[in-house]
């Protein structure tokens, strides 16, 4: 008999962003150009990126153009910080560091503000409730 695997952490999150992320119909984007950073404006999700379900959180990202921002419920409720991947359709990756605070303000619908890495020469400001 296959002895069961357990998980760390890190690999649940992982494993539980795919899966929100594998229903995403996916669609190449074109790289948003040149400039350090992005407007501090959020826009709202469009319609290709995953939507919050439950108890899970969406965000808001500036200048998106195919970036998804979801917290799960299970990630809201963690002990510690996490670093979100907000990829979703885009063709570049970002991660947006979220400390055990922002989460729980989050959770609480606290208004939480953070800066994306930047890649591909920008970031973005991803925006909670």
């Amino acid at each position: 008999m296959k002895e069961a695997k357990m998980l760390d952490r890190r690999e649940f999150t992982l494993a539980a962003a795919m899966a929100v992320l594998s229903g995403v119909a996916i669609t190449v984007a074109a790289s948003c150009g040149g400039g350090s950073s992005s407007p501090a404006s959020p826009t709202s999700p469009t319609s290709s990126t995953p939507t919050a379900s439950g108890g899970d959180k969406s965000g808001s990202i500036s200048a998106n153009h195919g970036h998804a921002a979801v917290i799960t419920s299970a990630q809201l409720t963690a002990a510690g910080g996490i670093a979100l991947g907000i990829q979703g359709t885009a063709s570049h990756p970002h991660t947006v560091t979220l400390a055990g605070s922002d989460l729980s303000a989050i959770a609480g619908s606290q208004r939480v503000s953070k800066e994306s890495s930047n890649d591909s020469g920008h970031s973005h400001t991803v925006t909670f409730n």
